[in-house]
């Protein structure tokens, strides 16, 4: 899925010269990357892997005549975060792209605790750090945008995937509350809710994905949703999965969802 010219001028109009995205190094900040990279954006791209943000970074620069800058830091730490914040402060950011994170699953009681908080600190204490930063720019510019990384389990909770649903509904949260606020300042704020994504996520997080989107189904409309929405729910599978348990109460809802995780990590406890 491409960008219209117009998609394209609206983004760099609204949201550049500059965009930062963290977790560009795979999935859907990688998408998201190439698909600012398209409308002529220049990047600075964050993981924890140099040599990879590297050769992604002078892909983009040769496909699509940008600059791309990089910063190699582990983003579930406090001194990766002000790094990213330090190094960042000489580009004209207009657009934070907070996707860096990851999933967890199984039974809540026999986890690794070391692994869960360390999770806890990059899916929520590292976008709320970023946020605060580059809200703050961007209510100095007049303008600006911020994408944050929700889910569809972030709606209700989720047996065998508790504590990442968790961090998800504090992204959403958050995403809702502060859209409200820096509206008024011209800056936009975007949560984005997909369903199931084929990205590595599922190997990480333990899970057998057997239906699920490609980052390329969602990159577009979540550049689209942003400055329309509060929240976007991209992809025909995503709107499936949330609107047929908009009506259902919540403890049902609950049920349902431990039932489909059972059977994504139903190995694990085998």
């Amino acid at each position: 899925m491409k960008l219209t010219t117009s998609d394209k001028t609206r983004l760099k109009a609204t949201y550049g010269p500059w965009a930062l995205v963290t977790g560009a190094s795979s999935g859907i900040g990688l998408e998201i990357a190439e698909r600012l990279a398209e409308a002529g954006l220049n990047l600075v791209l964050n993981a924890r892997r140099k040599d990879l943000l590297d050769k992604i970074a002078d892909n983009l620069r040769s496909q699509y005549k940008i600059e791309v800058a990089v910063i190699a830091a582990d983003a579930s730490l406090q001194t990766g975060n002000e790094l990213i914040i330090k190094t960042s402060k000489q580009f004209d950011i207009g657009l934070l792209v907070a996707s860096a994170g990851y999933g967890t699953s199984g039974e809540f009681y026999k986890a690794d605790i070391d692994e869960e908080t360390n999770m806890l600190h990059l899916n929520c204490e590292s976008p709320l750090v970023l946020t605060h930063h580059f809200s703050k720019k961007f209510v100095g510019r007049g303008k600006g945008g911020i994408i944050l990384l929700s889910s569809m389990v972030a709606f209700q909770g989720v047996p065998y995937s508790a504590n990442y649903a968790a961090t998800k509904a504090y992204i959403q949260i958050l995403a809702e509350g502060i859209h409200s606020e820096l509206k008024p300042y011209g800056v936009d704020v975007l949560a984005v809710a997909p369903g199931p994504v084929k990205s590595g996520f599922e190997g990480r997080a333990g899970m057998q994905m057997d239906m699920a989107l490609k980052p390329a189904d969602i990159g577009v409309p979540i550049l689209r949703a942003l400055g329309r929405k509060t929240t976007v729910l991209p992809g025909a599978l995503t709107k499936l999965l949330v609107y047929s348990l908009r009506t259902v109460p919540k403890w049902a809802k609950i049920r349902i969802m431990k039932l489909v995780m059972g059977n994504m990590t139903q190995h694990q406890r085998a």
